[in-house]
C-alpha cells in the first residue's frame, strides 16, 4: 500500500476520499446488484432478493448486505461496509478535505468518539488512518494533528479490527513497534 495520495480524478480543489461521501452522493459512484440470500430465514428469504451488494465502480472496493429480509436495511448495511472498506484500503490527503476538517474538529473534543454504525464513522477512520499514513505511522504526530491522544487514535482504529491491524504491519514495514 502506498503512502502517496490517492487521485479520484475529481475537479474539485480538494480531493475527497470516498468514505467521506454522503452516501447518497458515493451511490452515483456505484453499481448496486441483488439477490437471493442463502442460509436461513425461511420462505420470504429465499424467495426474494433482499441481499444487496454495492461495487464503488472506480475502485473495485465492494460492500455487502444479506443479513436481513429486509433489502432496504441491506442496502443501507451494504453502502456503511464498502465506504468502511474504502476507509481501509485507499489513503487520502487527510484534513486536506473541508468536510472532514470540520468533521474531525467537531469530533475531536469528543475523543473522535463516533458509534461505528453512524454515518460519520467511515470519514472519521479513514481521516484517521490518511493522518497516521501522512505521519509515516506514528501515531503521536497523527494524533497531534487530529487534535486527541495518541490512545484515542489507537481505540479509534480498534473498533475496526482491519485498521488496527493495518496499522501494525505498517508500522512493522518501517521498523517501528506493533501498538497493542
Amino acid at each position: 500500500m502506498s503512502d502517496a495520495a490517492i487521485d479520484l480524478g475529481t475537479p474539485e480543489p480538494f480531493r475527497r476520499h470516498p468514505a467521506s461521501l454522503w452516501p447518497e452522493v458515493l451511490l452515483e459512484q456505484c453499481e448496486v446488484t441483488t439477490g437471493r440470500a442463502g442460509g436461513p430465514g425461511g420462505q420470504h428469504r429465499n424467495k426474494v432478493e433482499t441481499r444487496v451488494v454495492v461495487t464503488h465502480t472506480p475502485t473495485g472496493a465492494i460492500g455487502e448486505g444479506s443479513e436481513t429480509r429486509s433489502q432496504k436495511r441491506n442496502h443501507a448495511a451494504a453502502v456503511q461496509r464498502l465506504r468502511v472498506n474504502l476507509a481501509l484500503s485507499l489513503r487520502g490527503d487527510g484534513l486536506a478535505d473541508p468536510r472532514v476538517r470540520e468533521l474531525i474538529e467537531r469530533r475531536a473534543g469528543d475523543g473522535l468518539k463516533v458509534s461505528d454504525s453512524h454515518v460519520d464513522w467511515p470519514a472519521v477512520l479513514a481521516a484517521t488512518l490518511d493522518e497516521c499514513a501522512l505521519e509515516r505511522w506514528d501515531v503521536k504526530a497523527a494524533a497531534q494533528r487530529l487534535g486527541v491522544s495518541a490512545s484515542r487514535v489507537v481505540r479509534v482504529l480498534k473498533t475496526e479490527p482491519r485498521a488496527h491491524t493495518l496499522l501494525n504491519r505498517e508500522r512493522t514495514d518501517r521498523g517501528l513497534r506493533p501498538l497493542r
